[in-house]
């Protein structure tokens, strides 16, 4: 069987190289197309040297057409404008679509949901098999631990991250509340500062913290009067999210439209 070949969209990002060394790492798949937005310096640059692992033949253009022209399926951890750009390339060629992208907002999924009547997407916050793991335990403990329980979530990442709370942040808040019966908006305390009040019972607390090298910590914190619950996530590099999602983009090959998780990919439903 020939091997399935991969585009990788911000191919000279850390992620964008990450999954290119993902994908030289991993049998039946190959790198068949990348590109970057307009401008960067690595246009034209073989992708494989810029990712490190030497030359794959595959130069990264700036057009992102040509890549879904050119791929059975496409990775992206790009922004949430080019990743929404990029899906409806996906599903006008009906090219399967493995998007990372976090900070995607209520019109962006909608977006999301939209492509993926035309072909096979798979969106997740976090592309992590224990993290997924993490989103199915918030989902259970909550479920089972009574509102006597507060919900509180904290994420630290690297200085540069520019969305806040992180998407898993998010994803593990709205676990909580579907394990609540309830809807996140409804019940999300974002910040707190100043004269707040006393805790609203069932409210779901984020923190963001930002500093340093941090790759991804994840914490969601169950505390009632005389004991405390966490479950957490510690990433030591970004390369577990790439197998994520090479191992996702494996799956989706074939499948037929509609919009995926890693849920989904993992038998975890």
């Amino acid at each position: 069987m020939a091997d399935i070949g991969i585009g990788v969209t911000g191919a000279a990002g850390r992620m964008g190289g990450a999954v290119i060394r993902q994908v030289a790492e991993t049998e039946g798949c190959v790198v068949v197309a990348a590109c970057e937005a307009p401008g960067n310096p690595a246009i034209v640059r073989d992708a494989g040297e810029i990712a490190g692992v030497g030359a794959i033949g595959v130069a990264i253009g700036e057009d992102g057409g040509a890549v879904f022209a050119n791929a059975d399926v496409v990775i992206e951890f790009t922004s949430p404008a080019a990743t929404l750009a990029h899906a409806a390339m996906a599903a006008s060629r009906g090219i399967p679509h493995v998007i990372g992208t976090t900070g995607l907002d209520t019109r962006a999924r909608d977006a999301l949901a939209d492509a993926a009547r035309r072909t096979a997407i798979v969106h997740a916050p976090n592309m992590s098999l224990a993290v997924n793991l993490l989103f199915a335990l918030t989902s259970q403990v909550a479920a089972i631990l009574d509102p006597e329980f507060d919900i509180e979530i904290v994420e630290m990442h690297h200085r540069h991250k520019v969305d806040a709370p992180s998407g898993t942040a998010l994803e593990l808040g709205r676990r909580a509340a579907e394990g609540r019966k309830v809807a996140l908006d409804d019940v999300a305390r974002m910040t707190r500062e100043g004269q707040v009040g006393a805790r609203r019972r069932g409210e779901i607390g984020f923190a963001a913290l930002r500093g340093g090298d941090v790759v991804g910590e994840h914490t969601v914190i169950f505390a009632a009067d005389g004991e405390r619950l966490e479950l957490g996530h510690k990433a030591g590099g970004r390369q577990i999210f790439a197998r994520g999602a090479v191992h996702a983009a494996l799956w989706v090959h074939g499948k037929k439209p509609g919009l995926y998780s890693m849920f989904d990919v993992l038998g975890l439903k």
